[in-house]
């Protein structure tokens, strides 16, 4: 080896050493390698976000160029702050979900403008951060019961399974009398490709092939943009803009003083309280997921954690994107072995990079990274082993939490259904000493919260 070959090697295992330090790699029984791995396997199975949220928020009339930016910044930021800040393998991005309230609900439903609706969800996220920092949100997390924990996990992972087999056309709304949805077109390119893809996934975890999941991600978007026409080449790099159409632009366009009126205000405080319990949820299932959680099953740095994904919502109003959370597809990372910050920090570096590479995301179809969500919603299914069936009504509780967060496709809906069967069970079992004032608590806040009508 060559003296400069020497220099370089020295200077990389400095670097690794650096980083296992900073991100406790060995301590958390990881390494560098596979870190870097598992940030990019969950940065491709949620790049989707810059084609999806902007496609939402343009047919409410927002500017699509200028919301792919703001899209590509909230992710950066959140993902960056959970991953040098927090240390946890969690990224975040503009919510799917709370995307389609804001575009479909708020703009085109209520006729709300704009920067108004930028100005609620600014609003939404300093009141969310508020609840946050002031311990009420951590709170909430403490007063999970177990059933209803590893239910709200048990759940999360059938969502992951319906959206990714929604996603590729494998189950697909039911136009017949009957159930709700129905098998797809099992013939087609897109449900042989994921269906292939899972069982692929399958041999290499098996095998222990490292970036596994990763390798089936990568190897069905070749064979996509060689046989799928939809998958096309259309260039590698783009400069972005800032400015919309008419030359504005959305960064600090948000109107805080027209959202603080009575006609939004009521909107904000149901985009915090669906925002409290989906988020609290997702980042409670994925730390249980990654074997992040203390002696006392809490989330290690979970009260950083959850002031980051609350942080990221008003930094969205500031640039003109959605509501933030963290994404349920950070389990793809987590799956492929990612337990430090260290794999949040590479998503948020790519989604920068993602800003100038806007063809790019075109290249990973919607069925390369369905087998990736299919496999993370199976692994999250051995939850149901947790439940302690020794005490029957938290764990059909729990059952309850997972079985209409599926029925429902709402993540809060079924913690409410869980908690309202928690506290009705044990009343009717003669065990009210096992509740508390925070369960019930909760419970009557969610009750109210849908009786009321302002559950999205």
């Amino acid at each position: 080896m060559s003296q400069d070959n020497a220099q370089q090697a020295e200077t990389t295992s400095n670097f690794e050493k650096k980083l296992d330090g900073f991100f406790k790699i060995s301590q958390r029984g990881s390494s560098v390698r596979t870190e870097m791995i598992a940030g990019l396997t969950t940065f491709l199975a949620m790049v989707y976000s810059v084609i999806v949220v902007p496609s939402m928020l343009g047919a409410a009339g927002f500017d699509t160029g200028a919301v792919f930016v703001a899209t590509c910044l909230v992710a950066a930021f959140g993902s960056l702050l959970m991953g040098l800040w927090v240390n946890l393998p969690m990224a975040i991005g503009c919510a799917i979900s709370l995307t389609a309230f804001t575009a479909f609900s708020l703009v085109l439903g209520q006729g709300v403008s704009i920067p108004v609706a930028l100005g609620a969800v600014f609003i939404m996220g300093a009141l969310f951060t508020l609840i946050t920092v002031t311990g009420i949100r951590q709170w909430i997390l403490n007063n999970l019961p177990s059933g209803i924990a590893h239910g709200t996990g048990i759940g999360i992972g059938l969502f992951l399974l319906l959206i990714a087999a929604d996603g590729t056309g494998l189950i697909v709304k039911n136009a017949h009398a009957g159930l709700p949805i129905m098998l797809g077109d099992i013939t087609s390119f897109s449900v042989i490709m994921s269906v292939l893809g899972l069982a692929a996934i399958f041999g290499l975890e098996k095998k222990r092939v490292p970036g596994g999941i990763l390798l089936v991600i990568v190897a069905i978007s070749i064979i996509g943009l060689i046989f799928d026409p939809s998958v096309t080449y259309n260039g590698f790099f783009a400069l972005p803009s800032l400015e919309t159409a008419d030359g504005s632009s959305l960064i600090g366009s948000m109107d805080i003083m027209g959202a603080l009126t009575p006609a939004i205000l009521p909107v904000v405080v149901a985009l915090v309280m669906t925002a409290v319990f989906d988020a609290t949820g997702t980042i409670r299932a994925l730390a249980g997921q990654a074997n992040l959680l203390d002696k006392d099953g809490k989330i290690i740095d979970g009260g950083k954690a959850l002031t980051a994904d609350s942080a990221s919502s008003m930094v969205a109003g500031l640039v003109g994107g959605a509501p933030a959370a963290v994404y349920i597809e950070s389990a793809a990372g987590t799956a492929a072995g990612g337990k430090t910050g260290l794999t949040a920090t590479v998503v948020g570096v790519l989604f920068l990079v993602m800003i100038f590479l806007s063809p790019v995301s075109y290249l990973v179809p919607t069925y390369a990274t369905a087998p990736a969500l299919m496999y993370v919603g199976l692994l999250m299914l051995s939850n149901v082993s947790k439940l302690d069936f020794e005490d029957s009504v938290d764990a059909l509780s729990g059952l309850v939490c997972a079985v209409f967060i599926i029925l429902s496709a709402n993540i809060v809906t079924g913690i409410m259904i869980g908690f309202t069967t928690l506290v009705v069970g044990r009343v009717f079992a003669g065990e009210i000493k096992k509740l508390n004032v925070g369960i019930v608590s909760i419970t009557i806040a969610l009750i109210i919260f849908y009786v009321g009508g302002w559950a999205i």
